[in-house]
């Protein structure tokens, strides 16, 4: 990369999260560079919903059309790349990337995801974000009265279900072991008739990634549309953490209403800082974070 390595804002993340901070940036002529990997947590997601105006459209393509939007504003520049470490000093942040290249900026942003943990059974990684899926808001209505499955266990299945059961009264919950319900929330799976199933796990048959089949250790096979999972995750970008963030018990980056990390100069934004899994959400953090790292750089330099 050719040019001024010293920027007033570095984000990580190229994504909706970053892409939206890029842009609150740009507007207000600051000098911006966005570090991606070009790894986003949807690449397999066919299609992106629930974010009004792109409603059905390709995750891939609401990136590539925020992305041109972005590199519209002169002042932002964008490297392919993977940040490997941070560092803070007196004048700011050095982050260093992949290739040994070093960048420079007053603020950092990151908005740089989670990295899903995929069970141990076949089959399970091809179908992710196509028919095994996390969300009913981002995926519900697609699988609506078709045959699905909770593969969970207490209060998170228990919690989905109930959302799931306004989508469809087919569903089965598959806890992978002994069954952790309370006698009151038993008494609700049994009132609506949903069944819960122990039994192991080792395949997910499937069809380019849609599902067709559950299949059990003991060799019992049982026919799903769809498959809601919800994942234990990590960061994934360890350098917020080597910075001083501190994260929530849960594994988020802690930030405030205004997208600040307890790192003074840094933000967060998008999936690595709250639960809300949503494109939606992503640019409207990511928004935030822009803003107020201006706000921050105005009122020192002002």
């Amino acid at each position: 990369m050719t040019g001024s390595k010293k920027f007033d804002v570095i984000i990580i993340g190229g994504s909706y999260a970053g892409l939206s901070s890029a842009m609150a940036l740009g507007r207000s002529m600051r000098d911006v560079l966005v570090i991606d990997s070009g790894l986003p947590c949807n690449r397999q997601t066919p299609h992106s919903h629930n974010f009004i105006t792109h409603d059905g459209a390709k995750p891939s393509e609401i990136t590539e059309q925020a992305k041109a939007q972005v590199l519209k504003y002169d002042t932002v520049r964008f490297l392919d790349g993977l940040a490997v470490r941070g560092t803070q000093n007196e004048e700011g942040f050095e982050i260093t990337v992949k290739t040994g290249e070093i960048f420079r900026s007053e603020k950092l942003i990151f908005a740089t995801g989670i990295s899903d943990t995929m069970p141990d059974i076949k089959g399970f990684s091809d179908c992710w974000g196509i028919s095994v899926i996390h969300c009913p808001y981002c995926h519900g209505y697609e699988f609506r009265d078709q045959n699905t499955a909770i593969m969970s266990n207490g209060e998170k299945a228990f919690h989905i279900t109930s959302l799931v059961n306004n989508l469809t009264n087919k569903i089965t919950i598959l806890t992978r072991g002994t069954a952790e319900f309370t006698p009151e929330q038993t008494a609700k799976l049994n009132k609506h008739n949903i069944q819960v199933i122990e039994d192991e796990i080792t395949e997910i048959e499937h069809e380019n990634g849609h599902v067709k089949n559950v299949i059990f250790k003991d060799g019992k096979k049982m026919s799903f549309d769809a498959v809601y999972s919800p994942l234990p995750f990590r960061q994934h970008s360890d350098i917020p953490v080597s910075l001083g963030c501190e994260l929530t018990e849960q594994g988020y980056i802690k930030v405030d209403h205004f997208q600040k990390t307890t790192a003074k100069g840094v933000f967060a934004c998008g999936d690595n800082s709250a639960m809300m899994r949503s494109v939606s959400y992503a640019v409207a953090s990511g928004g935030i974070a822009g803003s107020m790292a201006n706000k921050e750089l105005t009122d020192e330099q002002f």
